[in-house]
């Protein structure tokens, strides 16, 4: 069976101030393209956008990677906006954003004939900055669920969201080693088999609960590290979801990731940018 994949939710600008330039970015959205770049033919992005010059960029990006966007909203409003600065070393660090813009103040939906729609692919991905928590269980109902945690560790988040996921995501890189099996196995315990942890430079560890993989990095040059992350998640799904071999998937994902770092931006498509007069928050 041909495999479809859909992303929903989260979408930005990541604005770098030193370069003035804005690149579209977001979870979600990373995913969806990352899988297209990477050989899926059949990628869908559904997610709500402002109807600004950000919006359009990021619409344009999506339309120029061939990402089916017909499902996407157009709001009243800011894009989201992060605002990204660089160390010596490549690193990103998120300084401020207007905290999701117009996607903030609205929630998505899902009416019967889009869930149809989206039943129809084989694995939906979103991430703690999509506010999708209500509609999990009844998107469980129609299909395969990941979901990228970021950072968030709240023992009552977890036993809200992770009974309805097959794959469950986390970024690590804070965590000790002992602290991300903890994770693991906590994960485990309410209900999901698959678990992801990214660390950074200390590669990631997967858990299909009968044992525990461990992936380190692959040396490249670092010029940003925005987007490392999201292309190590995407890949490593997209590989696992066609054939569930660990090993292979992370290896796969790892040098994915390291191509990212050779480049600014999540997946490129920089804009010129002087920030306008968005509220912005540290």
């Amino acid at each position: 069976m041909k495999m479809k994949l859909i992303a929903v939710g989260d979408n930005v600008v990541d604005y770098y101030e030193d370069r003035g330039e804005m690149f579209p970015g977001g979870n979600a959205l990373n995913v969806a393209v990352y899988w297209r770049q990477n050989g899926v033919q059949d990628v869908s992005y559904i997610g709500i956008v402002g109807n600004d010059e950000e919006g359009d960029h990021i619409i344009d990006s999506l339309i120029k990677e061939d990402i089916n966007v017909p499902r996407v909203r157009r709001a009243i409003g800011p894009s989201g906006v992060a605002v990204v600065s660089l160390d010596e070393h490549g690193d990103r660090k998120f300084v401020g954003s207007n905290r999701g813009g117009v996607q903030s103040l609205l929630k998505l939906t899902f009416p019967d004939s889009e869930l149809e729609y989206i039943g129809s692919h084989t694995l939906l991905h979103t991430s703690v900055f999509s506010r999708l928590e209500s509609e999990l269980p009844m998107l469980k109902k129609h299909i395969l669920l990941s979901f990228d945690f970021s950072t968030t560790y709240d023992e009552a988040y977890l036993a809200q969201v992770c009974p309805h996921l097959t794959f469950a995501i986390f970024s690590g890189g804070d965590l000790t080693r002992n602290e991300c099996e903890e994770l693991i196995n906590k994960v485990h315990k309410l209900g999901t088999r698959n678990v992801l942890v990214t660390r950074g430079e200390e590669g990631a560890l997967f858990s299909d609960t009968h044992q525990l993989y461990e992936q380190g990095i692959v040396e490249t040059e670092v010029i940003d590290t925005l987007g490392a992350g999201d292309t190590f998640v995407a890949i490593f799904l997209k590989e696992y979801v066609q054939n569930p071999d660990p090993t292979q998937a992370m290896a796969r994902a790892a040098v994915a990731a390291a191509e990212t770092c050779k480049r600014f931006g999540a997946f490129g498509y920089g804009k010129k940018k002087t920030i306008r007069d968005i509220p912005l928050y540290k």
